[in-house]
């Protein structure tokens, strides 16, 4: 066994106030849906999936919001903003819980936005967030990464960074099948339960060449020095600016730890993965839960054996 490494640092880092959730990507897993709606903004049962990434962040304590968006994103930033004339007619018509509803986005947070310009990677959407930010630690919460809203992940990675200082990045096993898909760490123990030293990162290895279990998921608290990394980070893989290799050369100097986390996490960049999602998140629901498992259990009975969903037994449902 290796043995316990790194130990909370003697001094009181400052606090994180500020989250940056990056949402400029093109979303061609989802086309054509997203031609000309972010993917970002697609619905899980009746919110958009950026929607519950801000709520996190704000229940995190985090109401310092920068979106980095693109072009064609210009719902993101309606979606957060006022609407008046939809506002005033509910209000006219007494219609109370969808008139909150209407409002509830833009009251989650001070929420700013920035474009991206060139789709350069994630560390380049980062370090677009460089001049809002300045000298302060900040959190990252990637817009398709969705961690269900009773974990306290965020706020456990918050903690962590308190604590050790440095950056904090949220770790899940994940099987090796599907290590070709994240950034994974290579981890020693910190003596403290659930908390790593991350002493190498590799984005998307080789199958096989993986150095541990742990992907990387999208949520890191991390240390203004990752800026200027970045700012001499040269392209990577897929010929973008990875945050990964960023965060490489800051784990190498012993600044960066893990938060491994077990619990509910939803990944809506993906196809399947969205339709879970939207199926578990909707099961969850007060208001839909009972109807809604009620029918799928009855669907789910009456397919047919090979799981398709396109014979009789589909269509009577």
């Amino acid at each position: 066994m290796i043995a316990p490494h790194s130990s909370p640092s003697s001094t009181s880092p400052r606090p994180v106030r500020k989250a940056v959730v990056p949402a400029a990507g093109l979303g061609t897993r989802f086309l054509p849906a997203t031609k000309a709606t972010p993917k970002e903004m697609l619905p899980v049962v009746d919110k958009p999936a950026i929607q519950y990434v801000v709520e996190e962040a704000a229940a995190a304590g985090l109401h310092d919001v920068l979106m980095v968006t693109g072009r064609h994103k210009r719902a993101i930033e309606d979606h957060f903003d006022n609407a008046f004339e939809l506002e005033q007619a509910l209000a006219t018509k007494g219609d109370t819980v969808r008139l909150d509803a209407v409002r509830d986005p833009a009251r989650l947070a001070d929420i700013h936005h920035i474009r991206q310009g060139d789709p350069l990677g994630l560390g380049h959407a980062v370090l677009c967030a460089r001049r809002h930010v300045g000298d302060q630690p900040f959190a990252v919460l990637l817009g398709d990464d969705l961690i269900d809203p009773r974990e306290t992940l965020l706020s456990r990675m918050l903690e962590v960074r308190d604590r050790y200082a440095g950056s904090v990045v949220a770790l899940m096993a994940v099987e090796p099948a599907q290590l070709h898909r994240y950034g994974c760490a290579a981890v020693e123990p910190t003596g403290e339960e659930g908390v790593v030293r991350v002493t190498g990162l590799v984005e998307k290895p080789a199958p096989g060449a993986a150095p541990s279990a742990y992907a990387v998921i999208g949520r890191y608290v991390l240390d203004p020095a990752v800026f200027d990394v970045l700012e001499r980070t040269g392209p990577g893989r897929g010929g973008e600016i990875q945050l990964t290799d960023a965060l490489q050369e800051l784990a190498a100097a012993g600044s960066v730890h893990g938060v491994v986390f077990d619990g509910l996490r939803y990944d809506t960049g993906d196809k399947a993965d969205y339709l879970r999602t939207v199926v578990r998140l909707a099961c969850d629901r007060a208001d839909l839960g009972p109807e809604f498992v009620a029918w799928l259990k009855e669907f789910v009975t009456s397919l047919p054996d090979d799981g398709t969903g396109r014979e009789e037994g589909y269509r009577a449902a």
